[in-house]
């Protein structure tokens, strides 16, 4: 969870310590564990509109400090899909902070995403006048594919798609700040 004071943010990090089978179970099916145990958490807690894209920014800055640390360990598998997640994670961001179609129908479908997130991304970067957006939307999902799924990419490969990704972070978190900025009794 992130706690936001002024323009400071603050990861907490707790270590759950979970059966050596459930992470492989979710491997098997071609999911990251920490991911997936982040999006079921996030599902079932109901956070209310502000509260999850907040947690969604501290998800993917997680997501993108994880992915430094096992690429400084060689594991571009675990890196790609981690990367991925951060990228994913800014789409609905600023899917919800613009107002788009893709973020009120993932939120009346129950928060799915799938299929809506190209989209998105391509709106956004129109919108948003910001090339950034789909150019780390492909970066991501190039990752997400060739990196995790086909274990097609060497360290190198993802290094090279990482600046786009820092770059996505860090501007969703400066929309997030910008339009916290402007709502009506905040100051």
């Amino acid at each position: 969870m992130a706690f936001v004071a002024g323009t400071l943010w603050v990861l907490l990090v707790t270590v759950i310590n979970i059966p050596g089978r459930l992470p492989e179970a979710i491997r098997r099916r071609g999911f990251d564990p920490e991911s997936f145990i982040i999006e079921a958490v996030e599902e079932k807690l109901g956070l209310d509109p502000r509260e999850e894209l907040e947690a969604r920014v501290a998800v993917a800055e997680h997501m993108l400090r994880r992915a430094r640390d096992v690429l400084e360990k060689g594991d571009a598998v675990q890196a790609s899909e981690k990367l991925y997640k951060a990228v994913e994670e800014c789409i609905k961001v600023l899917a919800c902070l613009e107002g788009l179609e893709e973020c009120r129908r993932a939120r009346e479908e129950g928060g799915g995403w799938s299929g809506l997130l190209a989209r998105a991304a391509s709106r956004l970067s129109r919108v948003l006048g910001e090339q950034l957006v789909i150019q780390a939307w492909e970066a991501g999902y190039n990752l997400h594919v060739h990196g995790f799924h086909e274990h097609a990419f060497d360290p190198e490969d993802v290094k090279q798609r990482l600046p786009l990704i820092e770059g996505l972070v860090e501007y969703t978190r400066s929309r997030l700040r910008e339009k916290k900025r402007g709502e009506p009794g905040r100051r």
